[in-house]
């Protein structure tokens, strides 16, 4: 089975990629090679912050990887806070100041469109891939559900009468934007 670095320092990501290609790839964490970096996401794309981190864990460690990053980009705040999601509150990586906040900065607009969209940055040898994956949907008025993380709480995805946090871990990865994008990646490996 084919073995190949997740860089990422997020468990949660870290479990749901696992879960995700589970049989398929064998996913190393950080930990597993030894890296204990704190590897910078000083980009103003989703884009740029996966490749820095993927390009970070190939020059450092050697070891073919791949990296993520993810937006949350709501149409009534011009994208907000898309790259910066995960510290939109600030420096704490705080999931219910980041959607207090949103909720706060949305109030009462009527528009409430917004996607999640993940990218992922391939490096095997020297090729680099970029491979994303977006699914639309609309921000609740208020959190609803007790599983997934970040902004799942308050993210109602198309066609779905419920939230990320209302589903299932399965159900939800068969149609989140993490989901999509690592079918690309598995289907790049041709698994």
């Amino acid at each position: 089975m084919k073995k190949i670095v997740f860089a990422t320092n997020n468990s949660h990501k870290l479990e749901e990629l696992r879960r995700l290609t589970k049989g398929k790839i064998e996913i190393l964490s950080l930990s597993d090679i030894n890296c204990h970096d704190n590897i910078p996401e000083t980009a103003d794309t989703l884009e740029g912050n996966a490749l820095i981190k993927a390009r970070w864990v190939k020059e450092r460690y050697g070891y073919d990887c791949f990296a993520d990053d993810t937006g949350l980009e709501v149409d009534a705040l011009d994208g907000a806070p898309g790259v910066l999601s995960a510290r939109y509150a600030g420096e704490g990586h705080d999931s219910q100041a980041n959607m207090r906040l949103l909720l706060s900065n949305l109030g009462d607009n009527t528009n409430r469109k917004a996607r999640f969209r993940t990218v992922i940055a391939l490096i095997e040898g020297k090729e680099e891939r970029l491979m994303d994956g977006v699914v639309e949907g609309e921000i609740t008025q208020s959190p609803s559900g007790e599983n997934g993380f970040g902004y799942d709480p308050i993210f109602k995805p198309m066609g779905f009468n419920v939230t990320f946090a209302e589903m299932g871990a399965d159900e939800k990865n068969q149609i989140s934007h993490r989901g999509r994008a690592v079918a690309k990646l598995l289907e790049y490996f041709s698994l």
